[in-house]
């Protein structure tokens, strides 16, 4: 279109041939900023993004390169970071591969956008850090949970004063992943792998750290129970394997402010809630739960007087008597969101308050957790700093 700036963006994105590379950063979010004709800056330019697939099948690349008209990939992650017009670097491998290939898109001058966690121990983490700090590169973290509508509207909620003071908050996330024998498993076999840097602590004590931080009040210690429920898996070749890492979590977090929290994450659980992640927050004035679309809120006013008498049938609809929290606004994809706020801080230098030290405080929350199970006893969480 005439008098329209358009600034290309070349992203090398390794792991999309997984299934959160591929769905939400590829599909979902850069494709999806593409077909809507790129993302406009407020002077008018039109950033557009270049993706380069990299990952290690080189079918898979070739199979999504041509189902979505893509002339760039490769199997060498060396050759796509050494390109002359290679800009951003995207990581969405497993874990154990992760430190290795941010710290060479960061020699090779990259800046660096990534799923968590970053690093597999905090220490790394905070090298990652150090390491893109001396860089001068910009680099960001993905906190998709802070871009779920329902957590937004919880937001809107706390930043209003509608709870008053908060007392408590007790997340519930999770379902059944099937192990692999008579029904096909819904998440990678390594995610069952210690070794491999697998666990459902690993995995979510990074999101619950941001979503508790962001929304509520810093998180000062941690206590855990951990679980491996399922000691036998079939993985993706149909081989039985043996699962060396938890698969569900138990963590009570103290927050600043006097708040408890009590976050359950669990992939042996059966889902009898309404979204697959619900927080409810209970606060002097009123309560809300929250899951990934809706947030339903009971204020003071409207609180009904529950009396115990197991020797009766309940005779109240307990969830009829809470009221829906509107939309007021249209909800975007969250990672699609996080991304277009992530190429805006490269090419116009706007704020990405996520970086590399607040991945390293959700792995730091992790590490905690692991050991707080280990060791049967609650941990504080020191601040952490360069």
């Amino acid at each position: 279109m005439a008098g329209i700036q358009q600034r290309s963006v070349r992203i090398v994105m390794n792991g999309v041939t997984g299934r959160m590379g591929y769905r939400q950063h590829l599909l979902r979010s850069i494709l999806a900023i593409r077909n809507e004709g790129g993302l406009r800056l407020g002077d008018g330019t039109v950033v557009w993004p270049e993706p380069v697939l990299v990952g290690r099948n080189e079918a898979k690349l070739a199979a999504i390169a041509k189902d979505h008209e893509l002339d760039h990939w490769t199997t060498d992650l060396d050759e796509a970071l050494a390109a002359p017009d290679a800009e951003i670097y995207f990581d969405a491998q497993v874990t154990s591969r992760r430190a290795e290939s941010v710290s060479k898109a960061i020699a090779a001058g990259l800046h660096v956008y990534t799923e968590k966690p970053t690093a597999e121990n905090t220490e790394g983490a905070l090298e990652l850090a150090r390491l893109a700090a001396a860089a001068g590169v910009k680099v960001g973290v993905v906190q998709d949970k802070l871009f779920l509508p329902g957590l937004r509207k919880l937001k809107r909620l706390v930043d209003g004063g509608f709870f008053g003071r908060i007392l408590s908050v007790r997340g519930e996330f999770g379902y059944w992943v099937f192990e692999g024998d008579w029904q096909e498993a819904q998440r990678p076999s390594w995610n069952y792998r210690a070794e491999d840097g697998g666990g459902i602590i690993v995995d979510m004590f990074c999101h619950w750290r941001y979503v508790l931080e962001e929304i509520f009040a810093p998180v000062r210690s941690v206590q855990a129970l951990a679980a491996t429920h399922i000691p036998r898996r079939v993985d993706e070749q149909g081989r039985p394997y043996d699962a060396t890492a938890d698969d569900a979590a138990y963590g009570i977090f103290e927050l600043d402010g006097g708040v408890v929290a009590q976050v359950n994450s669990s992939w042996t659980t059966r889902v009898f809630r309404d979204e697959l992640v619900e927080f409810q927050v209970d606060g002097t004035e009123g309560s809300a739960v929250a899951g990934l679309r809706r947030c339903r809120v009971q204020h003071r006013s409207t609180t009904p007087k529950p009396v115990w008498n197991p020797d009766l049938a309940a005779t109240e609809d307990f969830r009829a008597q809470w009221q829906e929290v509107p939309d007021n606004e249209e909800f975007d994809n969250g990672f699609k969101v996080q991304w277009e706020l992530f190429l805006r801080h490269v090419v116009s230098g706007e704020e990405f308050p996520w970086d590399f030290l607040a991945g390293a405080r959700g792995v730091q929350l992790a590490e905690l957790g692991l050991r707080s199970a280990r060791e049967g006893r609650r941990l504080d969480v020191p601040d952490l700093t360069l």
